[in-house]
């Protein structure tokens, strides 16, 4: 990870949204219409949110080498769609949206 930080911190700082938020963030329309579909439905960020509520809901010593995996893919993504942001107002964009998905509301 970058800057010598681990895996845990760096998710920390790209995930500003809690379990909680991110679980009722999920349920909306607007988190299922966001994203790249795959054949059959959800959306890759839709999948990856309910993975993150879990994660976020996981003691830091009972996560496995395939949620701290996921939680690099995380941030790797956070930080790539953020180098991404549209210009104008962001609160009901697509851009905003995805990233919500995926654990970050840029709007926070």
């Amino acid at each position: 990870m970058s800057d010598g930080k681990d895996v845990h911190t760096e998710f920390g700082e790209a995930v500003n949204m809690t379990a909680g938020e991110l679980d009722k963030w999920l349920k909306t329309d607007e988190s299922r219409q966001a994203g790249q579909h795959k054949s059959g439905g959800e959306s890759v960020g839709h999948e990856s949110g309910r993975r993150i509520v879990s994660i976020l809901r996981t003691q830091k010593a009972d996560l496995s080498e395939a949620d701290e995996k996921h939680m690099r893919k995380v941030v790797g993504y956070v930080h790539r769609h953020l180098s991404q942001r549209p210009s104008g107002e962001v609160k009901d964009t697509t851009w905003r949206h995805s990233l919500m998905n995926w654990g970050h509301d840029p709007c926070k």
